[in-house]
């Protein structure tokens, strides 16, 4: 949100948030690879969760659209993770 925010960067005052939200971001994944979490299900949940926040904050606070078709695609990309981490266990 901080780099929609920041014009992609346009606004240099939002650089820190978006360096610091990357950063974190990344910390965190690793941590869940280096506490033994498969990488496809790491990554898929960190893709999926991504995406379906994105979507709903980007409509909440850019009112942006999120059709119908648009939360199909979400459900899926779900489902696809869920499917992805029983696979692994």
């Amino acid at each position: 949100m901080a780099l929609r925010v920041s014009e992609g960067l346009r606004d240099k005052r939002w650089a820190p948030a978006v360096i610091g939200g990357y950063t974190i971001s990344f910390a965190l994944l690793a941590l869940s690879l280096r506490a033994g979490m498969p990488l496809g299900v790491a990554y898929g949940i960190w893709a999926a969760v991504g995406i379906a926040l994105t979507a709903v904050i980007g409509r909440m606070a850019f009112r942006d659209p999120l059709t119908r078709t648009m939360g199909s695609g979400i459900a899926l990309i779900s489902v696809g993770v869920l499917l992805v981490e029983m696979g692994a266990g």
